[in-house]
């Protein structure tokens, strides 16, 4: 028996879904709260490895499926060889088994590399705010999430690496960049 499977995917955890396939009658719903930067997202796998003969995939939009052109025609190729269909509502295209639509995938591989190409824009604009903000002295990161100062009380107490890294719950990588930060603010 075939199914309507939904694939709905944000960015990030504080982002609504609500809006992504609203009102359209599935059977199953896959979420990722991940970017769409590569395929490594584990709803898509597991919907993946689920997905029938017969069944079709429901999709907000072309960038919601991904967010580069060769992961994305990869993608629509696997789901043309496994016979499901796909859907894309926004931008109202559906690839099937048996169709071989020479506009229809020209557009796809125009459309993807329109999404790839304002990913691209939108990060290296974040990278120029960030460099200027820096510069401004406006940037100082994400706040520290470990307690510098009791590392270095742990350190000065002679504790090892590892135990200072199972007192305070971090890994000991955590514990050695925190070490080597504190090393070079004396020297």
């Amino acid at each position: 028996m075939s199914q309507d499977i939904g694939y709905i995917r944000v960015s990030t955890v504080e982002q609504n879904t609500a809006r992504q396939l609203e009102g359209i009658a599935l059977d199953k719903v896959y979420t990722d709260k991940c970017s769409g930067k590569d395929r490594n997202r584990p709803q898509l796998q597991i919907m993946l490895e689920h997905l029938r003969t017969g069944d079709t995939v429901h999709v907000h939009d072309i960038s919601r499926m991904a967010r580069n052109v060769g992961d994305l025609l990869e993608l629509v190729e696997s789901f043309k060889a496994k016979g499901v269909a796909l859907k894309f509502y926004k931008e109202n295209m559906t690839f099937t088994p048996d169709t071989n639509d020479a506009m229809q995938d020209l557009m796809l591989t125009m459309l993807g590399g329109i999404y790839q190409f304002e990913r691209s824009m939108m990060l290296e604009r974040q990278r120029e705010g960030i460099a200027i903000a820096k510069k401004e002295g406006k940037y100082k990161g994400r706040p520290q999430s470990v307690d510098r100062s009791r590392i270095a009380e742990l350190l000065r107490d002679g504790m090892s690496i590892r135990k200072i890294a199972g007192q305070l719950k971090i890994s000991p990588s955590t514990v050695q960049a925190a070490k080597k930060e504190i090393a070079s603010r004396h020297s």
